[in-house]
């Protein structure tokens, strides 16, 4: 039976009739309803003719987690007065409750993304909903981009709705075609701001460290407003480990505490979000909270102020979440929760000075996290660089190019970016590329199973009390009775069942539990595979370097397979969290593209090093010296150390460094065909100057012999005769009424000529150099300044006079004249002028 009444209690009600009407003028709109307003709920519900007596459609709700979409598919089905599986269903990762009666299925945006894939025209499906859009989820981004093309090309009637908790939807209603924006107002009750900082220090968050501090902070607020406030609390933290680690610090409160993450099982969950009649609750959660599931009976928000966000650190191939401030949008999402009932209160874990210093949105997840997921998906659709996508934001073109060179290193692209039939497979599996690819190519090594249970605990990384040791970790998740055995187990069957049907039986040989955790994790990571150099030290192949925790088991391990890292800012190293032990075999098998044997000629520690290495990536093998290496590498080497500390290796005598000055002078004020001999000109046209001297060298002394200026001279324009011409343009030294030949240097904007000012009696005009006219500094007959000028004749008529009064005292056996224009220059005194 209908629930009728909390049907109509939904605010969205009133705006389902302009919704209606877009989608049937424009085919596609955006939906903006404050979270609580029944936009999940009940607009699948009329869309698909189940409510207000409307034809019958097929409706897919795409929400970003899988919590999320069970409680949607929960909630809709107990307002149908039915259980999940008839007219509503759900489809999550390893689960799927629908059945032949089934009209809204909500799933993953990722199982959606599945389903375009296998299916681009959603065969059966009429509209359509991408919830929580605001929240940049790069699953989201990448569905609402395939649905856009295939709307384009071969489905114009699937309906589309991309459902927002914000009013920030400009951004999707361009994308959408300039679709409609509807609106829904919620009921909204005041929620009184509590601004709650820490009394000491506390350290800011980095990796995925959070001070101790802070978490005792935020469970004495907690204590706070249980003590202050009536109602049951709400608290946001960043993860699952804040959560625990809160909540053994909140024993003992006159109140249940419950803890909601996407690793939860599943009867918390559902016990969060049915309420309580027997007392009071505190609900620690994560960011799920924000928007995507409505926990009744909340009067009080307590928010610790942090995030988690991805991160690719693409150089070193490390990639994790990250502990972030939350934004300023994210703030108001989590406050709007203490006021959905009834008026409420936000207690807010930091200075109110603070808030206006946050970010306005979350970042985009395209933007920060590795996108080899994204590529392969793209690269299946048929568009591997992404270009002809729908997309808000569009790839960065960096880690595009790192995702594509993991693609090509694991079989799923060929040279051009387009999907192999591997890749195919592999898309399918619902697994990261690099774990794709360790469950096939493992299960050849380890067996189908075996290789299943290490790849499920990589894809969901274990809890921290499962330890470093991931071979002891697969251990204690097949004895395990936690939350995290249990999903563990179900990821493995579908993965054993995936597994079958891309590749057979999956059947192989079997082997210990520490040799398949090694071989598989360093198939998925091969970049990560790593020696020891030291007590608890070692080098990834990537060039990075790992440090174990002291204690830890793997300490004295020769390799390692390090699944799990994370590189603390400002830590030249990162710290390993999950690994397993290898050994030299299993490194060459897992990482053998990036194995290199031959001569290798660098510049290292300032000089040519010539050696003869066998090396997995940064990691040395063997190493010996190379006697007479060949000469193009040398002269590579060469090359590079030029690169790295500059044309300075050269011999640079006074006159060659003015002869490079005075070029540089010449190709800025007049051009071509003035050569630019600037540190990368140089370097680029080394063949042109440098030569034969370049070939000769084989070190850094030989380097040190080679003439500068000789050489930079071979740069002049002498094809055009030009060449000859350099003095006349550019001259070393210029001659002065007094006879003297003074030096120019042309090292700044203008040339400057420094010299006495007696020495330019009578000239009347500012010399000039390719008709720049030169900077004058006057100098007293002690040779120290006396004025800067770049026009002489109004230096005698305006400025000489002070300098004149200033200097006639102090040098008085030099002559003075009181017009200067008119007067012989001279390099003498009054006395030597007279005798002469």
């Amino acid at each position: 039976m209908i629930r009728t009444d909390a049907l109509d209690q939904l605010p969205v009600r009133t705006a389902v009739p302009a919704l209606e009407r877009a989608l049937d003028e424009r085919g596609a709109a955006v939906l903006c309803a404050p979270p609580g307003t029944g936009k999940t709920t009940l607009v699948p519900l009329v869309l698909a003719g189940l409510t207000g007596g409307g034809p019958v459609r097929r409706v897919l709700v795409a929400e970003p987690r899988r919590i999320a979409a069970r409680a949607a598919a929960r909630r809709m089905a107990w307002l149908l007065g039915e259980q999940a599986g008839g007219r509503v269903g759900f489809t999550v990762r390893g689960e799927r409750t629908v059945g032949p009666d089934t009209v809204v299925e909500v799933v993953t945006t990722g199982v959606l993304l599945q389903r375009l894939q296998r299916d681009q025209e959603l065969t059966g499906v009429d509209v359509v909903i991408i919830d929580e859009c605001h929240e940049r989820h790069l699953d989201a981004d990448t569905a609402a981009a395939f649905l856009l093309d295939v709307r384009g090309t071969i489905r114009p009637d699937l309906r589309l709705v991309a459902a927002s908790a914000t009013t920030d939807a400009e951004g999707w209603a361009r994308l959408l075609g300039d679709a409609p924006v509807v609106e829904a107002h919620g009921v909204s009750h005041p929620v009184e701001v509590v601004w709650a900082p820490p009394s000491g220090t506390v350290r800011p968050p980095h990796g995925l460290r959070v001070d101790p501090a802070l978490l005792t902070h935020v469970a004495a607020v907690v204590r706070r407003a249980l003590s202050e406030r009536d109602g049951d609390v709400l608290c946001f933290l960043p993860g699952v480990g804040e959560i625990g680690r809160v909540a053994g610090q909140l024993t003992g409160v006159d109140a249940e505490v419950l803890q909601v993450h996407g690793r939860a099982p599943a009867a918390v969950q559902d016990a969060v979000l049915a309420g309580s009649s027997r007392g009071r609750r505190v609900v620690l959660a994560t960011s799920v909270a924000e928007s995507s599931l409505t926990v009744p009976g909340v009067r009080v928000v307590v928010d610790s102020g942090l995030a988690r966000e991805p991160r690719t650190d693409h150089a070193r191939g490390l990639s994790a979440l990250t502990t972030v401030r939350a934004s300023r949008a994210a703030g108001r999402q989590r406050a709007g929760r203490a006021g959905r009932e009834a008026p409420g209160a936000v207690y807010r874990c930091w200075e109110e000075a603070e808030d206006g210093r946050l970010t306005a949105f979350p970042s985009p997840e395209i933007r920060v996290a590795d996108l080899a997921a994204f590529a392969l998906q793209t690269a299946c659709w048929g568009d591997p660089d992404a270009s002809g996508l729908a997309l808000l934001d569009p790839p960065p073109a960096g880690a595009m190019g790192a995702a594509r060179e993991v693609l090509g290193a694991v079989g799923a692209v060929d040279g051009v970016g387009r999907a192999t039939g591997r890749g195919v497979r592999m898309s399918r599996l619902g697994l990261h590329p690099r774990l794709a690819r360790a469950l096939l190519d493992g299960a050849d090594e380890v067996g189908g199973r075996r290789a299943a249970e290490v790849v499920a605990l990589l894809s969901e990384e274990p809890p921290r009390e499962y330890g470093d040791d991931l071979a002891h970790a697969l251990r204690t998740a097949r004895r395990g009775g936690d939350g995290y055995a249990a999903r563990w187990r179900q990821e493995v069957r579908r993965l054993s069942q995936s597994l079958g049907s891309a590749r057979g039986t999956g059947a192989g040989p079997g082997g210990t539990d520490d040799a398949a955790a090694g071989l598989v994790a360093a198939l998925a990571f091969p970049e990560r595979v790593a020696r020891a150099r030291g007590e608890g030290a070692f080098l990834m192949a990537s060039g990075t370097g790992a440090e174990l925790r002291d204690g830890s088991r793997l300490r004295s391990a020769p390799w390692l397979a390090v699944a799990v890292a994370d590189r603390p800012a400002h830590a030249a190293s990162a710290r390993v969290r999950l690994a397993a032990v290898i050994d030299e075999g299993t490194a060459l098998l897992a990482a053998g593209h990036l194995r290199f044997s031959g001569e290798e000629v660098r510049w290292s520690g300032g000089d040519v090093v010539a050696r003869s290495v066998d090396r997995l990536g940064a990691v040395e093998l063997s190493v010996r010296a190379l006697r007479g290496p060949a000469p193009e590498l040398v002269r590579g080497a060469l090359l590079e150390g030029l690169r790295r500390e500059g044309p300075e290796l050269l011999r640079w005598t006074r006159d060659s460094r003015q002869l490079r000055l005075r070029l540089a002078f010449l190709h800025r004020v007049l051009g071509a065909p003035w050569p630019d001999v600037s540190d990368a000109a140089l370097l680029a046209r080394a063949d042109e100057w440098l030569e034969p001297e370049l070939s000769r060298a084989a070190r850094r002394s030989d380097l040190a012999r080679i003439d500068a200026g000789q050489a930079v001279r071979r740069l002049l324009p002498w094809a055009t005769g030009d060449a000859g011409r350099l003095d006349e343009l550019a001259p070393e030294r210029i001659e002065v009424p007094s006879g003297s030949r003074i030096r120019v240097e042309y090292g700044g904007e203008q040339p400057v000529l420094a010299v006495k000012l007696q020495e330019l009696f009578g000239l009347r005009e500012t010399p000039r150099v390719a008709g720049v006219p030169v900077l004058v500094h006057l100098l007293s007959p002690a040779g120290h300044p006396a004025a800067v000028t770049a026009d002489l004749a109004s230096f005698w008529r305006e400025g000489y006079k002070g300098v004149r009064a200033e200097l006639r005292g102090r040098y008085p056996k030099h002559p003075w004249p009181e017009d200067p224009t008119t007067m012989e220059a001279t390099r003498f005194t009054s006395a030597r002028l007279r005798r002469d």
